[in-house]
């Protein structure tokens, strides 16, 4: 429990969570090599493609050589072998888009955190009686600030971080936070196609050093 506290505690922390998936590990780790020296210390590689565990295994060989103070989780579980097999390549943090009771009982047998994805007051009073302190609130979009604001009360000691349509414009990240939610996550918007294809990696990490400015201005 004091691992996974101090996870939530670093996530925290620092506000932002990138996240990404892609095919190739050389792209791989030159986009976290990006973020990393924009100044992030928390990203998610989502398990979105079939070369997902490969490529993380990478990352997590490249983490430890050269980007030590990162904090490197698996998004996308959503069963028990899943959750193993990343947690067994060295994941800090797994995220789901569900609440998944193997997924919840293999994070709990390895002592690490675990954030599930929660959409209704159902969802996340499931997800608190299991243990989870940090909730996923997917999809943004449709969610909206005002859903969080509405909802903060109803369960005190949470900590929630929004993901799925998160705009990375100031005006958008503060009225986030201003509604209650204590990590934006941001994925396509940050890491766009775009850059991925030309790849832009100075870029990445101007638009990342810009995001880390307004999430910590954020109130």
């Amino acid at each position: 429990m004091d691992n996974e506290q101090s996870v939530i505690n670093k996530i925290k922390q620092h506000r932002l969570l990138p996240l990404f998936y892609h095919d190739e590990p050389g792209v791989c780790i030159a986009v976290v090599k990006s973020l990393y020296n924009a100044g992030v210390r928390c990203i998610e590689f989502t398990n979105r493609g079939k070369n997902a565990l490969k490529n993380f295994i990478a990352l997590a060989k490249e983490k430890n050589n050269s980007m030590q103070e990162l904090l490197l989780g698996a998004g996308t579980i959503k069963n028990a072998d899943e959750a193993a097999a990343f947690i067994n390549a060295g994941a800090d943090f797994l995220i789901s888009p569900v609440f998944d009771n193997g997924v919840c009982d293999a994070a709990y047998l390895h002592k690490v955190l675990w954030i599930p994805g929660c959409m209704t007051p159902t969802e996340i009073h499931t997800a608190q009686k299991a243990g989870c302190q940090l909730i996923k609130l997917f999809p943004g979009n449709v969610l909206r600030p005002d859903y969080v604001d509405a909802i903060l009360p109803l369960f005190p000691g949470l900590d929630f971080i929004v993901t799925g349509g998160v705009e990375p414009a100031e005006e958008s990240i503060k009225a986030w936070f201003k509604s209650g939610v204590s990590i934006v996550g941001l994925g396509s918007k940050l890491i766009t196609k775009d850059i991925l294809a030309k790849k832009d990696y100075e870029q990445l990490k101007l638009s990342a050093a810009r995001l880390i400015e307004i999430t910590r201005s954020a109130e």
